[in-house]
């Protein structure tokens, strides 16, 4: 299995999805806590703002790049990544994995009627596949929904609550959550609720997703794009000119 780079402070796996799903199949099988993570532009930016999320990016057990610009940037930077991981296909490929092996899956985060419709477009997709529960993403007390999950006997955990309360929220209580496999898939549950669309192939190659992203919820992702954007074009400058 490839190795680690390591691409603004974060070691990151020299994976493609393949071999990423690969992985996570191995990991499952060990049968212990692991939690799995993206680095896209946005949290690049993040690892600048919140004290704590860079180290808990690091601490993670499998970390794949997803986006156009991180791939560019790593270019850049003399770091040769296996390419792009995005969040929506890795997820679908585990869901297929789930149903196969007979995994019991998870489900935590978005609103309740978001949460809902995913759950029939998945079950439309997957109907083999063993769903173990379902919680949405606005709660207050960790202990009692990582018990519920732990109660549950899922071993596939997704959870699409925004950055940096999900990745924080796994590095707190993934002992607790017991034996799974954590990822974090940010707004995969809109889109396969069909609330939000994905950009078509040709933004995406274009690094042009967040554009249509921007476009879709002009109100919610104009700084993180437009200011966030600079930001990390900056960061990567920075990053050159040092090394």
């Amino acid at each position: 299995m490839a190795g680690k780079v390591e691409l603004f402070g974060v070691p990151v796996d020299l994976l493609t999805i393949d071999e990423t799903v690969e992985r996570c199949q191995e990991l499952i099988e060990q049968r212990r806590p692991v939690q799995h993570a993206f680095i896209n532009a946005a949290e690049t930016v993040m690892m600048e703002d919140v004290p704590g999320f860079r180290e808990t990016l690091a601490a993670c057990d499998i970390v794949n790049a997803d986006g156009q610009s991180i791939i560019w940037a790593a270019r850049l930077l003399g770091v040769a990544l296996s390419g792009r991981v995005a969040g929506p296909d890795l997820m679908e490929r585990l869901l297929d994995l789930a149903e196969r092996k007979e995994y019991p899956v998870y489900f935590l985060g978005a609103r309740a009627d978001v949460l809902e419709d995913f759950e029939v477009a998945v079950r439309k997709l997957h109907p083999r596949l063993a769903i173990a529960g379902r919680h949405h993403g606005y709660f207050d007390d960790d202990e009692a929904v990582a018990g519920e999950i732990r109660k549950s006997g899922a071993r596939l955990l997704f959870v699409a609550i925004s950055s940096p309360r999900k990745e924080f929220f796994l590095s707190r209580n993934l002992e607790r959550i017991g034996p799974l496999f954590a990822m974090g898939v940010g707004g995969s549950f809109d889109l396969l609720a069909g609330k939000t669309r994905r950009a078509p192939r040709w933004m995406q190659d274009a690094g042009l997703e967040w554009l249509f992203r921007l476009i879709q919820e002009p109100h919610r992702m104009w700084k993180r794009y437009l200011i966030g954007n600079v930001r990390f074009l900056g960061l990567t400058l920075r990053a050159w000119w040092r090394k």
